[in-house]
């Protein structure tokens, strides 16, 4: 079952680290997308942001917590692209499939051991 995907995340989040390593155990090719290193263009969080909708603004995360509510009322592709670690994380690609997060439900539509 498992090919190749793309995730979109930051190299040092413990989440993003544990979901590439079981992933590739699971035999997935991780194609692993630094947003803060390799920051995406407007078009590409525009369609991110299509593809996931508002759950794509991590509202849970630190970066959220230290905004100001000036930056919190901004658009989403406005916020994602000032604060790239404000993306909820990771955000995985697989074909027809757009999941967020590392949860349960994400590791079984992957194939990956709960």
């Amino acid at each position: 079952m498992a090919g190749q995907l793309s995730m979109y995340g930051l190299a040092h989040c413990s989440t993003c680290q544990k979901a590439q390593a079981e992933l590739e155990a699971a035999g997935w090719q991780v194609d692993f997308r630094d947003v803060s290193k390799a920051p995406l263009s407007d078009d590409e969080w525009k369609k991110m942001i299509a593809e996931f909708g508002e759950k794509l603004v991590n509202r849970a995360s630190l970066t959220w917590r230290g905004m100001s509510e000036a930056e919190r009322a901004g658009t989403p592709l406005q916020m994602l692209s000032a604060k790239p670690s404000l993306m909820k994380r990771p955000a995985i690609i697989e074909g027809d499939k757009r999941l967020l997060g590392w949860t349960a439900n994400v590791k079984r539509a992957l194939g990956v051991a709960v």
